[in-house]
């Protein structure tokens, strides 16, 4: 009987910006049986000037760009590494960092994740992966989603996953296949409306649910073609520009805009889970119990909102699972899931 052991760091910088997430996980393999332990855990939020440059990165000239790159990574290295102190991690067999997107165009077959996985490598002082998506782009896949390696891995008990981030995406299990994509722009148009109330986030959906829904706006939501196109697909931060130019060609509060784009991403999301039986929803959206409850009111699937810990750090943790895939040469990446021309072995080695 095998069993082996990997102790692994994984970094995740989501497209709604609350922060870097760091998570330090052991994963157990025993007969390919996976299996983790989340042992320590962080958000780090970024300094206000560095969090400004990510904001208005696709402004800046290619050498400025180029210095954001660098000087992320070795923010980045360098968190890994006061992290480490911190809790007295000294057991890693890798760092694996998603970076932060800043566009994302798979039918030119180009990705960009900033964050040099050199830099981290170098400040950290440890084996880094990074560049997740790249390989799968350049096999002509979407690059996107990248976790549903993670769903049948680490979560195999359900038959469908959600994340309700930035952006909201699924992956669902269809006979021995699984397939995933992004659904909708989900907290960047619900923080952007927040914060214009002076409020990080909706707090439980408490805005959304003391406030009525403007069912022409949310009619015109839902007339979006991308919602009609066939998976594999993929958003990038421009489709939340269209969003919020749609919500704000309406003579409606801030409140009620939060209350329909809530009750029109329910709707969007409860679509996608006709022929699912158990959900697992996870995400900062799934915080947000009237969210959840607008989601079941349009399903009869179950869904389940996992820990605290597994809800807030499951990119990280696959973001952990992926970088240990890539140093034993294991597939990470799925061409039923991003429509790429061949699984692949994702992200680029660094070695300190």
């Amino acid at each position: 009987m095998s069993v082996k052991t990997f102790h692994a760091i994984g970094l995740m910088s989501g497209s709604s910006l609350d922060g870097l997430d760091i998570a330090y996980v052991k994963f157990t393999v025993e007969n390919n049986q996976w299996n983790f332990n989340i042992l320590k855990y962080e958000c780090l939020e970024y300094p206000p000037p560095l969090l400004q440059k990510i904001k208005t990165a696709k402004q800046l000239s290619i050498e400025e760009f180029y210095k954001l790159h660098t000087q992320l990574g070795h923010y980045y290295g360098s968190a890994v590494k006061n992290f480490c102190s911190t809790n007295h991690i000294i057991q890693i067999d890798v760092v694996a960092s998603h970076g932060h997107t800043i566009f994302h165009d798979p039918e030119s077959m180009v990705t960009c994740q900033i964050g040099c996985g050199a830099a981290i490598a170098a400040s950290s002082g440890l084996k880094t992966v990074s560049d997740l998506r790249a390989i799968d782009i350049a096999y002509r896949g979407q690059g996107a989603p990248i976790v549903p390696i993670g769903d049948r891995l680490l979560f195999s008990e359900y038959d469908a996953w959600l994340n309700i981030g930035g952006i909201a995406n699924i992956t669902l299990k269809n006979n021995d296949n699984y397939i995933a994509y992004d659904i909708a722009s989900a907290n960047q148009i619900l923080n952007h409306y927040a914060k214009k109330l002076g409020k990080d986030f909706d707090d439980n959906g408490f805005i959304a649910s003391t406030n009525k829904v403007q069912v022409d706006c949310f009619e015109k939501l839902n007339l979006n073609d991308y919602y009609t196109k066939s998976a594999p697909k993929s958003l990038d931060n421009s489709f939340s520009n269209h969003i919020i130019q749609v919500l704000d060609a309406y003579d409606i509060s801030t409140e009620e805009k939060i209350a329909t784009y809530t009750e029109h991403l329910a709707f969007q999301i409860a679509k996608q889970t006709i022929d699912a039986k158990r959900l697992l929803a996870t995400g900062g959206g799934a915080f947000n119990s009237f969210l959840i409850n607008r989601i079941k009111h349009y399903t009869n699937c179950e869904i389940i909102v996992p820990s605290k810990e597994i809800i807030a750090y499951k990119e990280a943790l696959v973001m952990a699972l992926i970088g240990v895939l890539r140093i034993e040469h294991k597939i990470n990446t799925y061409s039923s899931v991003t429509g790429a021309i061949k699984d692949s072995i994702g992200g680029a080695i660094y070695l300190p």
